[in-house]
């Protein structure tokens, strides 16, 4: 159950995506009744197990979404699942709902249910850090990345040596909440060009 601020903070998001609420309210109701903890991330309904991303609620132009952090993992027998960015994106996964859709509970629940037992079994996607080349992004900051077109847009504008930089400086922390504090204090630098070591160039 989520605390005044963080149900505050999630009240306000909401009535910023109202066309998306008759399904988001659901969702969330749906995932407060398991054992994550709800939370804000990014600006956005987040839930977690130990302080680990697992599932979080996403709001889009002609969609809105979950996003299972690792789901991958997931068998995905109904076919739900979708990666947001083909060949780019390697753990995270989406489940989409449109105006009009009907939501099953039980099958929503079942989702989560074993998202969860693969947190708890440790299946995490370890982002690879290639030397040279384009930047393997981690999950956190590709979420980041895929929720902001204008810092998605900056981020491509960097040069390639700079995005690994930031890429590495995220998939570097071990434990989720340091990778998504990390994120947070990266955006602003992003956002105005800058590499995260050029204080140190001349």
């Amino acid at each position: 159950m989520a605390n005044k601020e963080t149900d505050k903070k999630i009240t306000a998001w909401l009535g910023k995506h109202e066309q998306w609420r008759t399904l988001m309210e659901p969702l969330r109701e749906i995932l407060a009744s398991s054992e994550l903890e709800e939370t804000v991330k990014w600006g956005t309904p987040t839930y977690t197990l130990d302080g680990k991303n697992v599932v979080g609620l996403a709001a889009f132009k002609n969609h809105c979404a979950l996003w299972f952090h690792q789901g991958v993992f997931l068998k995905d027998e109904k076919k739900k699942l979708v990666n947001a960015q083909d060949g780019t994106t390697k753990a995270l996964r989406q489940w989409r709902f449109e105006q009009g859709d009907k939501l099953n509970k039980r099958l929503l629940q079942s989702y989560i249910k074993e998202a969860i037992g693969n947190q708890r079994a440790g299946k995490e996607v370890k982002p690879a850090r290639p030397a040279t080349g384009k930047a393997a992004v981690p999950d956190e900051l590709q979420q980041a990345l895929n929720k902001n077109k204008k810092l998605q847009a900056a981020f491509a504008k960097l040069t390639p040596g700079k995005q690994r930089e930031y890429a590495s400086h995220v998939a570097d922390a071990k434990q989720a909440a340091t990778r998504v504090s990390r994120v947070e204090k990266i955006i602003p630098l992003i956002q105005t060009g800058v590499g995260l070591h050029d204080k140190y160039r001349k």
